[in-house]
């Protein structure tokens, strides 16, 4: 029994190591998803967390399920807390990244940046958000801000309520966001309905919208390249 044991510990310490080993010479990018998952999950006496990262993945169906997983859902399918608190710090620690990324510089010079931490923010949603980012005179970001959460429509997003923080934090300009759970980007009617309305009401206090985006599973639509602001 006791060799049994050694020998188990001594098979997770070596696959461990290998995965640290080949990120460390040949980077991140050459590891497998179960590589890289295997380096988050803690290590138990149970079983090898590079097994462990490969069982998780077909479980799930994907690395994005996975990390999209709530709570409820991880506790129902056995996913523990120590696993399933490291994978949502590995990723909000993404989403900080590209908030960073994207407030380092002026967005209009660099929109993929804003795309790409719009998406990660909001694409895996379950629910509808509706968020700005306040600009300042340069187009440089001062803050990202979710206002509104549900269906979004006339009766959901107040743009009273969105003029008045973007008075409190001094914007001279705004691009908007919001996305579509349902994985289409397309902008619907009440997306058009709402942008007009917010865009009135922000230019009676001189605060012009720059865009309006929708997120989409792998989009991201942006309703002032489409002409429709």
């Amino acid at each position: 029994m006791s060799n049994n044991i050694t020998a188990s510990a001594s098979a997770r310490s070596y696959h461990r190591a290998t995965a640290r080993t080949r990120l460390l010479n040949c980077g991140a990018q050459e590891l497998s998803e179960a590589d890289l998952l295997s380096l988050l999950l803690p290590s138990t006496g149970k079983q090898d967390p590079h097994d462990k990262a490969a069982q998780l993945l077909v479980e799930f169906g994907s690395l994005r399920a996975l990390l999209s997983v709530d709570r409820d859902t991880a506790d129902a399918r056995g996913l523990s807390n120590a696993a399933f608190t490291s994978l949502q710090a590995a990723l909000e620690l993404t989403r900080r990244h590209y908030e960073q990324l994207m407030m380092s510089g002026p967005t209009l010079t660099d929109p993929r940046a804003t795309r790409e931490y719009l998406r990660v923010r909001m694409r895996d949603l379950p629910h509808e958000i509706f968020a700005a980012i306040y600009l300042d005179n340069r187009n440089r970001v001062i803050k990202y801000s979710e206002l509104f959460r549900g269906t979004i429509d006339g009766a959901t997003v107040h743009p009273r309520e969105v003029v008045k923080e973007a008075l409190s934090y001094n914007a001279a300009a705004v691009i908007l966001a919001h996305n579509h759970p349902s994985g289409v980007a397309e902008p619907s009617q009440a997306d058009e309905l709402i942008t007009r309305r917010l865009k009135e009401a922000l230019a009676t206090v001189d605060i012009r919208v720059l865009d309006h985006l929708v997120i989409g599973d792998g989009r991201v639509e942006s309703m002032a390249e489409r002409g429709m602001i």
